[in-house]
Protein backbone atom coordinates (compact mmCIF):
# COMPACT_ATOMS: atom_id res chain seq x y z
CA UNK A 1 0.00 0.00 0.00
CA UNK A 2 0.89 3.76 -0.72
CA UNK A 3 0.59 5.47 2.56
CA UNK A 4 0.88 9.02 3.49
CA UNK A 5 1.04 9.95 7.03
CA UNK A 6 -0.44 13.76 8.38
CA UNK A 7 1.65 14.59 11.27
CA UNK A 8 4.40 12.03 10.83
CA UNK A 9 6.52 13.75 13.09
CA UNK A 10 4.31 13.30 16.55
CA UNK A 11 6.03 9.84 18.50
CA UNK A 12 3.36 7.27 17.69
CA UNK A 13 3.25 8.24 14.34
CA UNK A 14 6.31 8.55 13.40
CA UNK A 15 6.69 5.03 14.96
CA UNK A 16 3.99 3.56 13.13
CA UNK A 17 5.18 4.89 9.90
CA UNK A 18 9.05 2.88 10.55
CA UNK A 19 6.57 -0.29 11.11
CA UNK A 20 4.69 0.29 8.08
CA UNK A 21 7.58 0.79 6.09
CA UNK A 22 9.49 -2.65 7.67
CA UNK A 23 5.84 -4.17 6.54
CA UNK A 24 6.86 -3.53 2.98
CA UNK A 25 4.63 -0.26 2.74
CA UNK A 26 5.72 2.70 0.93
CA UNK A 27 5.28 5.24 3.65
CA UNK A 28 5.79 9.27 3.32
CA UNK A 29 4.20 11.98 5.26
CA UNK A 30 4.58 15.49 6.35
CA UNK A 31 4.26 17.45 10.13
CA UNK A 32 4.46 21.71 10.66
CA UNK A 33 7.33 20.55 12.87
CA UNK A 34 10.09 18.46 11.80
CA UNK A 35 13.16 18.07 15.12
CA UNK A 36 14.99 15.35 15.99
CA UNK A 37 14.96 12.23 17.66
CA UNK A 38 12.33 11.82 14.97
CA UNK A 39 13.31 13.32 12.07
CA UNK A 40 16.52 12.06 12.14
CA UNK A 41 15.33 8.36 13.07
CA UNK A 42 12.36 8.54 10.20
CA UNK A 43 14.99 9.95 7.45
CA UNK A 44 17.37 6.73 8.74
CA UNK A 45 14.35 4.54 7.46
CA UNK A 46 14.40 5.55 4.26
CA UNK A 47 11.22 7.62 4.57
CA UNK A 48 10.46 10.55 3.06
CA UNK A 49 9.38 14.08 5.28
CA UNK A 50 7.83 17.61 3.75
CA UNK A 51 7.45 20.16 5.76
CA UNK A 52 4.09 22.13 6.12
CA UNK A 53 0.13 20.63 4.94
CA UNK A 54 0.05 21.13 1.48
CA UNK A 55 -2.61 19.73 -0.11
CA UNK A 56 -0.37 18.65 -3.03
CA UNK A 57 1.61 16.46 -1.38
CA UNK A 58 -1.44 13.97 -1.50
CA UNK A 59 -1.40 14.55 -5.48
CA UNK A 60 -1.42 11.58 -6.61
CA UNK A 61 -4.09 10.14 -4.01
CA UNK A 62 -2.40 7.48 -1.64
CA UNK A 63 -4.38 4.28 -1.09
CA UNK A 64 -4.52 5.47 2.71
CA UNK A 65 -4.20 8.85 4.87
CA UNK A 66 -2.83 7.62 8.27
CA UNK A 67 -4.52 11.18 10.24
CA UNK A 68 -2.55 11.90 13.32
CA UNK A 69 -4.59 13.05 16.19
CA UNK A 70 -2.88 16.38 16.65
CA UNK A 71 -4.41 16.97 12.89
CA UNK A 72 -8.05 18.96 13.34
CA UNK A 73 -10.34 20.50 10.93
CA UNK A 74 -9.37 23.47 9.09
CA UNK A 75 -5.73 22.14 8.38
CA UNK A 76 -5.42 22.33 4.69
CA UNK A 77 -4.54 18.48 4.35
CA UNK A 78 -7.16 17.71 6.57
CA UNK A 79 -9.76 19.70 4.17
CA UNK A 80 -8.59 18.20 1.16
CA UNK A 81 -8.87 14.59 2.86
CA UNK A 82 -12.65 15.49 2.91
CA UNK A 83 -13.25 16.86 0.03
CA UNK A 84 -11.58 14.97 -2.21
CA UNK A 85 -13.26 11.91 -0.63
CA UNK A 86 -9.43 10.22 0.08
CA UNK A 87 -9.86 6.98 2.45
CA UNK A 88 -8.75 7.50 5.91
CA UNK A 89 -7.69 5.99 9.36
CA UNK A 90 -6.33 6.94 12.10
CA UNK A 91 -3.02 5.50 13.28
CA UNK A 92 -3.98 3.30 16.49
CA UNK A 93 -7.37 1.97 14.31
CA UNK A 94 -4.49 1.16 11.07
CA UNK A 95 -2.16 -0.09 14.03
CA UNK A 96 -4.99 -2.82 15.08
CA UNK A 97 -5.97 -3.95 12.08
CA UNK A 98 -2.78 -4.07 10.04
CA UNK A 99 -0.18 -4.97 13.16
CA UNK A 100 -1.35 -6.35 16.41
CA UNK A 101 -4.75 -8.25 15.32
CA UNK A 102 -2.62 -12.00 15.36
CA UNK A 103 -0.05 -10.81 18.38
CA UNK A 104 -0.38 -11.08 21.90
CA UNK A 105 -0.30 -7.38 23.26
CA UNK A 106 1.43 -6.25 25.88
CA UNK A 107 0.45 -2.77 27.27
CA UNK A 108 2.26 0.18 29.27
CA UNK A 109 -0.36 2.77 30.20
CA UNK A 110 -0.47 5.36 33.07
CA UNK A 111 0.40 9.13 33.67
CA UNK A 112 3.73 8.84 33.43
CA UNK A 113 6.63 6.33 32.87
CA UNK A 114 4.44 4.18 29.89
CA UNK A 115 8.13 4.86 27.67
CA UNK A 116 10.46 3.97 30.14
CA UNK A 117 8.59 0.81 31.25
CA UNK A 118 7.70 -0.56 27.51
CA UNK A 119 11.38 0.43 26.79
CA UNK A 120 12.27 -1.86 29.87
CA UNK A 121 10.02 -4.45 28.91
CA UNK A 122 10.94 -4.83 25.00
CA UNK A 123 14.22 -4.93 26.51
CA UNK A 124 13.99 -7.59 28.64
CA UNK A 125 11.25 -9.91 26.15
CA UNK A 126 14.75 -9.30 23.94
CA UNK A 127 17.36 -10.34 26.39
CA UNK A 128 14.77 -13.57 26.95
CA UNK A 129 15.51 -14.52 22.89
CA UNK A 130 11.76 -13.44 21.80
CA UNK A 131 12.28 -10.91 19.57
CA UNK A 132 9.56 -9.05 20.18
CA UNK A 133 7.63 -6.24 18.18
CA UNK A 134 6.93 -2.85 19.62
CA UNK A 135 5.77 0.44 19.37
CA UNK A 136 7.19 2.76 21.99
CA UNK A 137 6.89 6.99 21.93
CA UNK A 138 10.57 7.09 22.73
CA UNK A 139 13.76 5.34 21.58
CA UNK A 140 15.26 2.68 23.97
CA UNK A 141 19.02 2.99 23.92
CA UNK A 142 18.86 -0.36 23.68
CA UNK A 143 17.16 -0.96 20.21
CA UNK A 144 18.01 2.88 18.77
CA UNK A 145 14.64 2.64 17.07
CA UNK A 146 11.33 3.18 18.54
CA UNK A 147 9.22 0.30 16.88
CA UNK A 148 9.55 -2.89 14.69
CA UNK A 149 7.51 -6.40 13.69
CA UNK A 150 9.98 -8.10 15.57
CA UNK A 151 8.51 -11.92 15.57
CA UNK A 152 5.28 -13.53 17.32
CA UNK A 153 3.64 -13.65 19.48
CA UNK A 154 4.96 -10.88 21.27
CA UNK A 155 3.98 -7.02 20.74
CA UNK A 156 5.39 -4.11 23.19
CA UNK A 157 2.94 -1.07 23.25
CA UNK A 158 3.00 2.10 24.96
CA UNK A 159 -1.07 2.49 25.39
CA UNK A 160 -1.94 6.47 25.56
CA UNK A 161 -4.74 7.34 26.78
CA UNK A 162 -4.89 10.84 24.59
CA UNK A 163 -7.28 11.14 22.18
CA UNK A 164 -7.36 8.93 19.00
CA UNK A 165 -8.54 11.51 16.09
CA UNK A 166 -10.51 14.46 15.40
CA UNK A 167 -13.21 12.05 13.86
CA UNK A 168 -12.84 9.38 16.81
CA UNK A 169 -12.27 11.00 20.26
CA UNK A 170 -11.88 7.38 22.52
CA UNK A 171 -8.08 6.99 23.87
CA UNK A 172 -5.61 5.44 21.02
CA UNK A 173 -5.14 2.95 24.01
CA UNK A 174 -9.06 0.96 23.89
CA UNK A 175 -7.60 -0.11 19.75
CA UNK A 176 -4.83 -2.24 20.95
CA UNK A 177 -6.72 -5.35 23.16
CA UNK A 178 -3.60 -6.37 25.34
CA UNK A 179 -3.45 -9.52 26.84
CA UNK A 180 -0.98 -8.23 29.65
CA UNK A 181 -2.11 -4.74 30.98
CA UNK A 182 0.39 -2.40 32.64
CA UNK A 183 -1.21 0.68 34.96
CA UNK A 184 1.94 2.66 36.17
CA UNK A 185 -0.32 5.32 37.53
CA UNK A 186 -2.82 7.62 37.12
CA UNK A 187 -3.53 11.47 37.88
CA UNK A 188 -4.53 14.43 36.15
CA UNK A 189 -3.31 15.20 32.65
CA UNK A 190 -4.37 16.47 29.09
CA UNK A 191 -6.72 19.33 30.33
CA UNK A 192 -7.31 19.81 26.44
CA UNK A 193 -9.34 17.18 26.07
CA UNK A 194 -10.36 15.58 29.89
CA UNK A 195 -12.73 17.92 32.00
CA UNK A 196 -11.45 16.27 35.03
CA UNK A 197 -9.67 12.88 36.43
CA UNK A 198 -12.90 11.36 36.44
CA UNK A 199 -13.05 11.55 32.52
CA UNK A 200 -9.78 9.91 32.40
CA UNK A 201 -11.13 7.31 34.58
CA UNK A 202 -13.60 6.15 32.44
CA UNK A 203 -11.50 6.04 29.57
CA UNK A 204 -9.09 3.58 31.91
CA UNK A 205 -12.09 1.61 32.51
CA UNK A 206 -12.88 1.19 29.03
CA UNK A 207 -9.12 -0.25 28.46
CA UNK A 208 -9.93 -2.47 31.36
CA UNK A 209 -13.14 -3.77 30.47
CA UNK A 210 -11.03 -5.66 26.93
CA UNK A 211 -8.80 -7.38 29.13
CA UNK A 212 -9.53 -10.65 28.41
CA UNK A 213 -9.95 -12.55 31.56
CA UNK A 214 -6.99 -15.27 30.66
CA UNK A 215 -4.84 -12.17 30.91
CA UNK A 216 -2.92 -9.70 33.23
CA UNK A 217 -3.83 -6.62 34.92
CA UNK A 218 -0.56 -5.44 37.15
CA UNK A 219 -0.95 -2.32 38.95
CA UNK A 220 0.96 -0.42 41.83
CA UNK A 221 -0.51 -1.14 45.43
CA UNK A 222 -2.61 1.77 46.74
CA UNK A 223 -2.97 3.60 43.84
CA UNK A 224 -6.43 5.45 45.07
CA UNK A 225 -6.85 6.47 41.44
CA UNK A 226 -6.52 3.03 39.97
CA UNK A 227 -8.05 1.39 42.22
CA UNK A 228 -11.52 3.35 41.53
CA UNK A 229 -11.47 2.34 38.01
CA UNK A 230 -10.90 -1.51 39.11
CA UNK A 231 -13.77 -0.76 41.20
CA UNK A 232 -16.47 -0.04 37.97
CA UNK A 233 -15.85 -3.68 37.03
CA UNK A 234 -12.81 -6.00 36.32
CA UNK A 235 -13.19 -9.66 35.10
CA UNK A 236 -9.24 -9.76 34.77
CA UNK A 237 -6.85 -10.99 37.42
CA UNK A 238 -4.76 -8.76 38.80
CA UNK A 239 -1.16 -8.57 40.43
CA UNK A 240 -0.04 -5.10 42.69
CA UNK A 241 3.50 -4.22 43.30
CA UNK A 242 5.13 -1.86 46.26
CA UNK A 243 8.43 -0.46 45.56
CA UNK A 244 10.19 -0.82 49.24
CA UNK A 245 7.64 -2.45 50.91
CA UNK A 246 6.94 -5.76 51.53
CA UNK A 247 3.69 -7.39 49.49
CA UNK A 248 2.34 -10.30 48.34
CA UNK A 249 2.07 -10.22 44.71
CA UNK A 250 5.45 -8.44 43.43
CA UNK A 251 7.80 -5.86 45.94
CA UNK A 252 11.27 -4.60 45.15
CA UNK A 253 13.78 -4.09 47.99
CA UNK A 254 16.07 -1.04 47.85
CA UNK A 255 19.47 -2.31 48.34
CA UNK A 256 20.70 1.31 47.43
CA UNK A 257 18.53 4.48 47.91
CA UNK A 258 19.28 6.05 44.57
CA UNK A 259 17.21 3.00 43.17
CA UNK A 260 20.26 1.63 41.57
CA UNK A 261 20.07 -1.62 43.05
CA UNK A 262 17.26 -3.79 44.38
CA UNK A 263 15.76 -7.57 45.02
CA UNK A 264 13.08 -7.90 43.31
CA UNK A 265 10.49 -10.74 44.98
CA UNK A 266 7.26 -12.02 43.89
CA UNK A 267 4.89 -13.99 46.72
CA UNK A 268 7.45 -14.17 49.25
CA UNK A 269 10.14 -15.16 47.26
CA UNK A 270 13.33 -13.73 45.86
CA UNK A 271 13.87 -13.62 42.36
CA UNK A 272 17.42 -11.72 41.89
CA UNK A 273 19.08 -8.39 42.08
CA UNK A 274 18.73 -5.52 39.73
CA UNK A 275 21.77 -3.73 39.25
CA UNK A 276 21.46 -1.49 36.75
CA UNK A 277 22.49 2.50 35.93
CA UNK A 278 18.88 4.29 36.36
CA UNK A 279 18.22 6.19 39.25
CA UNK A 280 14.46 7.38 41.24
CA UNK A 281 12.12 4.91 42.53
CA UNK A 282 9.48 5.38 39.66
CA UNK A 283 12.34 3.70 37.65
CA UNK A 284 12.68 1.08 40.16
CA UNK A 285 8.74 0.69 40.06
CA UNK A 286 8.85 0.62 36.06
CA UNK A 287 11.15 -1.75 36.37
CA UNK A 288 9.13 -3.95 38.68
CA UNK A 289 6.08 -3.92 36.26
CA UNK A 290 8.31 -4.92 33.15
CA UNK A 291 9.74 -7.57 35.05
CA UNK A 292 6.04 -9.02 36.29
CA UNK A 293 4.76 -8.29 32.68
CA UNK A 294 7.74 -10.27 30.85
CA UNK A 295 6.73 -13.53 33.72
CA UNK A 296 3.20 -13.36 32.03
CA UNK A 297 4.45 -13.42 28.65
CA UNK A 298 6.22 -16.88 30.10
CA UNK A 299 9.65 -15.62 30.84
CA UNK A 300 11.67 -16.36 34.19
CA UNK A 301 11.58 -13.58 36.80
CA UNK A 302 15.04 -14.34 37.66
CA UNK A 303 15.58 -14.26 33.58
CA UNK A 304 13.66 -11.16 33.58
CA UNK A 305 15.89 -9.78 36.47
CA UNK A 306 19.50 -9.87 34.31
CA UNK A 307 17.52 -8.67 31.56
CA UNK A 308 16.59 -5.52 33.22
CA UNK A 309 19.99 -5.65 34.35
CA UNK A 310 21.40 -4.64 31.20
CA UNK A 311 18.51 -1.80 30.39
CA UNK A 312 20.52 1.24 28.67
CA UNK A 313 17.70 3.79 29.56
CA UNK A 314 15.77 5.85 26.63
CA UNK A 315 16.86 8.64 24.89
CA UNK A 316 15.29 11.94 26.10
CA UNK A 317 14.73 10.03 29.46
CA UNK A 318 17.61 11.71 31.55
CA UNK A 319 20.02 10.86 29.10
CA UNK A 320 23.22 12.45 29.21
CA UNK A 321 23.81 14.17 25.90
CA UNK A 322 27.47 15.72 27.00
CA UNK A 323 29.79 16.67 29.60
CA UNK A 324 31.87 20.14 29.10
CA UNK A 325 34.20 22.10 30.89
CA UNK A 326 33.04 19.80 34.17
CA UNK A 327 29.79 20.67 33.17
CA UNK A 328 27.02 17.83 32.58
CA UNK A 329 24.23 18.17 30.73
CA UNK A 330 21.13 15.80 30.86
CA UNK A 331 17.71 15.80 28.31
CA UNK A 332 15.06 14.59 30.06
CA UNK A 333 11.51 14.59 28.82
CA UNK A 334 9.31 16.35 31.10
CA UNK A 335 5.70 17.07 30.97
CA UNK A 336 4.17 17.08 34.71
CA UNK A 337 5.04 18.27 38.18
CA UNK A 338 5.12 14.64 39.31
CA UNK A 339 7.84 13.52 36.57
CA UNK A 340 9.31 17.15 36.92
CA UNK A 341 9.41 15.84 40.68
CA UNK A 342 10.55 12.26 40.47
CA UNK A 343 13.05 12.68 37.97
CA UNK A 344 15.12 15.20 40.17
CA UNK A 345 14.53 13.04 43.46
CA UNK A 346 16.09 10.48 41.31
CA UNK A 347 19.14 12.85 40.56
CA UNK A 348 19.69 14.26 43.86
CA UNK A 349 19.54 10.94 45.32
CA UNK A 350 22.32 9.66 43.29
CA UNK A 351 24.61 12.68 43.28
CA UNK A 352 24.70 13.59 47.03
CA UNK A 353 23.03 16.60 48.75
CA UNK A 354 26.18 18.96 48.03
CA UNK A 355 25.89 18.56 44.53
CA UNK A 356 24.81 21.72 42.36
CA UNK A 357 21.29 20.73 39.85
CA UNK A 358 20.40 23.13 37.65
CA UNK A 359 16.84 22.86 36.13
CA UNK A 360 16.31 24.42 32.57
CA UNK A 361 12.08 23.58 32.46
CA UNK A 362 9.75 24.23 29.50
CA UNK A 363 6.02 24.27 29.86
CA UNK A 364 5.21 22.70 26.92
CA UNK A 365 2.69 20.23 27.44
CA UNK A 366 -1.13 21.57 26.26
CA UNK A 367 -1.71 21.26 30.07
CA UNK A 368 1.55 22.92 31.24
CA UNK A 369 0.39 25.56 28.82
CA UNK A 370 -2.99 26.47 30.48
CA UNK A 371 -1.51 26.51 34.03
CA UNK A 372 -3.47 23.64 35.29
CA UNK A 373 -0.97 22.53 37.40
CA UNK A 374 0.55 25.83 38.03
CA UNK A 375 0.09 25.15 42.22
CA UNK A 376 2.48 21.98 42.04
CA UNK A 377 5.42 23.11 39.89
CA UNK A 378 6.99 25.50 42.91
CA UNK A 379 7.58 22.47 44.59
CA UNK A 380 8.14 19.58 42.34
CA UNK A 381 11.48 21.31 42.03
CA UNK A 382 12.89 21.03 45.76
CA UNK A 383 15.35 18.32 44.71
CA UNK A 384 16.92 21.59 42.15
CA UNK A 385 19.71 23.87 42.94
CA UNK A 386 18.04 26.35 41.04
CA UNK A 387 15.56 26.46 38.15
CA UNK A 388 15.16 28.60 35.05
CA UNK A 389 11.85 28.47 33.87
CA UNK A 390 11.61 29.49 30.13
CA UNK A 391 8.34 31.63 29.56
CA UNK A 392 7.55 30.62 25.71
CA UNK A 393 5.15 32.96 23.77
CA UNK A 394 2.89 29.63 24.62
CA UNK A 395 2.67 30.42 27.76
CA UNK A 396 -0.05 32.57 28.93
CA UNK A 397 -0.31 32.97 32.23
CA UNK A 398 2.27 34.28 35.28
CA UNK A 399 5.40 32.14 35.61
CA UNK A 400 6.91 34.65 37.82
CA UNK A 401 4.39 33.59 40.71
CA UNK A 402 6.15 30.09 40.84
CA UNK A 403 9.67 31.43 40.56
CA UNK A 404 8.67 33.67 43.87
CA UNK A 405 7.51 31.10 45.53
CA UNK A 406 9.84 28.48 44.93
CA UNK A 407 11.43 26.97 47.61
CA UNK A 408 15.01 27.17 45.73
CA UNK A 409 16.32 30.46 43.94
CA UNK A 410 14.63 30.74 40.51
CA UNK A 411 14.29 33.01 37.97
CA UNK A 412 11.73 33.25 34.64
CA UNK A 413 14.04 34.12 31.10
CA UNK A 414 12.05 34.81 27.86
CA UNK A 415 14.07 33.96 25.56
CA UNK A 416 16.21 30.75 24.92
CA UNK A 417 19.54 33.01 24.28
CA UNK A 418 19.27 34.52 27.43
CA UNK A 419 18.89 30.56 28.91
CA UNK A 420 22.15 30.06 26.94
CA UNK A 421 24.41 32.84 27.97
CA UNK A 422 23.41 32.24 32.06
CA UNK A 423 24.24 28.48 32.02
CA UNK A 424 27.41 29.76 29.61
CA UNK A 425 28.53 32.34 33.01
CA UNK A 426 27.01 30.70 35.99
CA UNK A 427 27.42 26.62 35.57
CA UNK A 428 30.88 26.05 36.90
CA UNK A 429 32.69 22.31 36.98
CA UNK A 430 30.99 19.55 38.77
CA UNK A 431 27.30 21.23 37.64
CA UNK A 432 24.92 18.93 36.23
CA UNK A 433 22.24 20.70 33.96
CA UNK A 434 18.90 19.24 33.59
CA UNK A 435 17.04 20.17 30.41
CA UNK A 436 13.25 19.34 30.86
CA UNK A 437 10.83 20.05 28.23
CA UNK A 438 8.40 17.42 26.13
CA UNK A 439 9.52 18.84 22.73
CA UNK A 440 12.80 21.15 21.02
CA UNK A 441 12.88 23.65 23.40
CA UNK A 442 14.41 26.16 20.09
CA UNK A 443 17.61 23.46 20.06
CA UNK A 444 18.80 24.38 23.36
CA UNK A 445 20.59 21.16 24.02
CA UNK A 446 23.32 21.70 20.80
CA UNK A 447 23.28 25.19 21.79
CA UNK A 448 24.15 24.91 25.24
CA UNK A 449 26.98 22.77 24.48
CA UNK A 450 28.35 24.83 22.01
CA UNK A 451 28.36 27.69 24.56
CA UNK A 452 30.44 25.58 26.80
CA UNK A 453 32.64 24.22 24.33
CA UNK A 454 33.70 28.11 23.52
CA UNK A 455 34.14 29.01 27.02
CA UNK A 456 36.12 26.14 27.27
CA UNK A 457 38.45 27.10 24.61
CA UNK A 458 38.75 30.66 25.79
CA UNK A 459 39.58 29.50 29.31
Amino acid sequence: MNLFFLGICGTFMGSLAILAREAGHSVRGCDAQVYPPMSTLLESQGIELLEGYDPAFLDPAPDVVIVGNAMSRGNPAVEHVLDQGLYYQSGPQWLAEYVLRDRRVLAAAGTHGKTTTASMLAWVLEHAGLNPGFLIGGVPRNFDISARLGEPPCFVIEADEYDTAFFDKRSKFVHYRPHTLILNNLEFDHADIFADLAAIQTQFHHLVRIVPGSGRILLPAGEAALEAVLERGCWTPVERMRVGESAEDWSAELLAPDGSEFRVRFAGEDHGVVRWNQTGLHSVANGLAAVAAARHAGVAAEAAVAGLSAFAGVKRRMEVIGEVDGVTLYDDFAHHPTAIRTTLQGLRARLGPDARILALIEPRSNTMRMGVHRDELADSCTDASEVIWYRSPQVTWNLDEIAASSPVPARVLPETAKIVNYVKAEARPGCHVVVMSNGGFEGIHKRLLDALREREAHA
